[in-house]
């Protein structure tokens, strides 16, 4: 069966300028860009040095940039698109200094509070960006090829979809992460209710609990379970524990979706041994078949860096050509970051009391 993995790219890529030279641009970005031939125009960073790095490192960056400032002049003077990759709170500040109706990417998450998400939409709307967040997971090979098989009817009815994430993250190669009160959802399980959402949209009630680990102290959180329940029967769960540092054997990272007629499992590679990873599978059943057997499907790429390619390309296609929606749009993503905003209410406020029982 032809399965497919892959975006739709532009026909004629529009350069690319980057605000912000951190680790993300290095390892996923610019890897993604090289693969898709999409030009980079220039680079800005606060700290030059950085910016030149990247410049020599990746040979097809043109420039580097003194000042935003000059960044957009040159960016207008070539009718680039803005790819903006610095810490959530700094977003609004940039987006307001770049042109009315400018093409826009913006790094995930969408603020780091429901009001900042707020402020941005509201940015991209007064000033008419053709406007979106990094949520890449949805465009990740095994997420595409996992769409196409549901959508050509293998799995039947779609009713479960659980992510499961047992690893040992190092954190400490995220410094800004212990200075916030909020972190795991925020920066790490948002990536899965964003790809929940693609596939079934907002849910009717959100259950979950967001701890700390007893050895990060320092971090707000590190362990989530979420209960995502929707009607006719379908649920979605998040359950993710970044303290497993009893090694590789018995780490876990994979998404499952069950249908009435048949199911995919998905490992998710690159969260176990983090940052090295392990290679990714993708497997599936069909009950419709004279013998059910779980088949593999040999996968092009992974999350990093190939994901990449499809963020960047949607908001390219969408602002080439009017009537391609762009389905990561900020106004899509805004209700991803209502989701949550709203796990982490029901986490501070939910659960009943074992002693209120009686």
């Amino acid at each position: 069966m032809d399965i497919n993995q892959r975006v739709s790219l532009p026909k004629n890529p529009l350069p690319i300028v980057i605000i912000g030279a951190g680790s993300i641009i290095r390892d996923a970005h610019l890897p993604a860009y090289k693969l898709a031939n999409f030009p980079v125009r220039g680079i800005y960073n606060r700290t030059k040095e950085r910016a030149l790095e990247l410049k020599n490192e990746f040979n097809f960056v043109e420039k580097t940039y003194d000042t935003v400032s000059e960044l957009i002049e040159d960016a207008k003077s070539c009718n680039a698109v803005y790819d903006i990759a610095l810490p959530a709170n700094r977003n609004c500040e940039i987006l307001e200094l770049l042109p009315e109706g400018s093409a826009v990417l913006i790094q995930k998450p969408m603020g780091e509070s429901l009001d900042e998400a707020q402020q941005i939409l509201e940015i991209c709307h007064r000033k008419k960006f053709v406007s979106g967040i990094n949520f890449q997971l949805r465009y990740a090979p095994y997420i595409i090829a996992a769409r196409d098989l549901i959508n050509k009817g293998i799995l039947g009815e779609l009713y479960d979809l659980e992510v499961m994430v047992c690893v040992y993250t190092p954190w400490h190669l995220w410094g800004f992460l212990f200075e916030l009160p909020r972190m795991e959802i925020l920066y790490h399980s948002v990536h899965y209710l964003d790809m929940i959402r693609s596939f079934f949209g907002n849910p009717k009630k959100v259950y979950a609990s967001s701890i700390k680990h007893p050895k990060m102290k320092e971090l707000a959180q590190t362990r989530t379970t979420m209960i995502l329940d929707y009607d006719n029967h379908v649920q979605a769960r998040v359950i993710t524990n970044h303290g497993h540092e009893f090694g590789l054997e018995k780490q876990q990272s994979y998404v499952k979706f069950e249908g009435t007629k048949g199911s995919i499992k998905i490992r998710i590679g690159l969260s176990m041994d983090y940052p090295k990873g392990v290679p990714d599978k993708f497997e599936y059943i069909s009950l419709e078949d004279e013998s059910p057997t779980w088949k593999e499907v040999p996968l092009k790429g992974s999350w990093f860096p190939e994901s990449f390619i499809g963020t960047m390309a949607g908001v390219q296609n969408s602002y080439l050509d009017k009537e391609i929606p762009l389905l990561h749009s900020t106004d899509d993503c805004y209700d991803t970051m209502k989701l949550v905003e709203a796990a982490y209410k029901s986490s501070e406020t939910g659960g009943v009391k074992f002693s209120d029982i009686e």
